[in-house]
């Protein structure tokens, strides 16, 4: 099976994005940090008019548990870009002192008077398509329950640590960004036991018709579901997605993802058209609780007070 990691745009391709993620909350509960590793329309030179339109970006955005988050945006000329080819494995993604590939990734960029730089490692049990539309997108979850080592230096401070956090790697891929689209991830720490991890995805598609799908890794077994039903709601205090979904063979999942205002990030996101930007909010630091009725097994709850994203635009 090819890597999920795998390269789909091209050098010549003039309008597409392409980013490769972690999100990663700190084992310590100080906080969490989201990485991107980002392409922008290779094939124009990205969006030179735009202050956040540079081809190649590498962004690093801290989720304090005591604090606003901030987000830090470096950019950088493609011609210093080295990429593994189309489709090819393993992976592996290097501009000037940032990297990325299959099991670990470092960064080093210096924005606004600020330094922040990581050198991680990471492994996973678990990896999902959760949506792809060829050409037009894709995305991938190539480590689904990631347990990070290593450390981050912001502005003079380390964090190291074995394990360092939890989270995920993303891989996500587009002509465009979505009109909207709403995401969660959560990560539940179960003890002794393996890791559970819940994801869902919800995106407008052609035609007035919603891609849905949800995604639970429990007890070593995978299962994925297309019937959702819900609500999201998003004001400056709060954001929070309620929501069932259901499987063909009656398994069930009834899911509550919610985000306080102080740690919801508002971020603007450039159209790879170039024709401005939009708003995305993401909170790295969200609740969870979810209900699993699955065929055989007694009524579970899983929860975690912060071991959640929850990211929602255009809503």
């Amino acid at each position: 099976m090819k890597t999920l990691n795998a390269v789909f745009s091209t050098r010549a391709m003039r309008r597409r994005y392409e980013v490769w993620f972690l999100r990663l909350g700190l084992a310590d509960n100080s906080g969490a940090w989201w990485f991107r590793y980002l392409l922008m329309n290779l094939g124009r030179d990205g969006c030179t008019q735009q202050p956040q339109g540079m081809p190649v970006q590498i962004w690093a955005t801290w989720f304090p548990r005591e604090g606003v988050p901030r987000t830090f945006i470096q950019g950088f000329p493609a011609d210093s870009l080295r990429l593994s080819g189309r489709s090819q494995s393993p992976f592996h993604f290097q501009i000037a002192d940032n990297e990325i590939n299959e099991q670990s990734c470092r960064g080093a960029i210096q924005v606004d008077g600020h330094s922040i730089s990581w050198d991680l490692t990471y492994r996973s049990s678990f990896h999902v398509t959760l949506s792809t539309k060829g050409w037009i997108g894709f995305s991938r979850t190539p480590q689904s329950d990631a347990v990070f080592s290593g450390k981050i230096m912001f502005d003079g401070c380390t964090i190291e640590g074995s394990p360092l956090g939890f989270g995920l790697q993303g891989h996500n891929c587009g002509y465009r960004h979505r009109k909207f689209w709403t995401w969660t991830h959560a990560y539940f720490d179960r003890g002794s036991e393996l890791p559970s991890t819940f994801e869902a995805l919800q995106y407008e598609m052609p035609l007035g018709l919603v891609f849905r799908k949800g995604v639970l890794w429990h007890c070593g077994f995978q299962y994925n579901f297309t019937g959702m039903k819900g609500a999201v709601t998003k004001s400056p205090e709060e954001m929070r997605w309620t929501f069932v979904c259901a499987a063909r063979n009656g398994s069930r999942v009834h899911a509550e993802i919610s985000s306080a205002g102080v740690h919801t990030h508002r971020l603007p996101y450039l159209q790879t058209d170039c024709s401005g930007t939009f708003e995305v909010a993401n909170n790295s630091l969200a609740s969870a609780v979810i209900r699993l009725d699955l065929p055989g097994r007694a009524v579970e709850t899983l929860s975690t007070s912060s071991g959640a994203v929850l990211e929602v635009a255009g809503v």
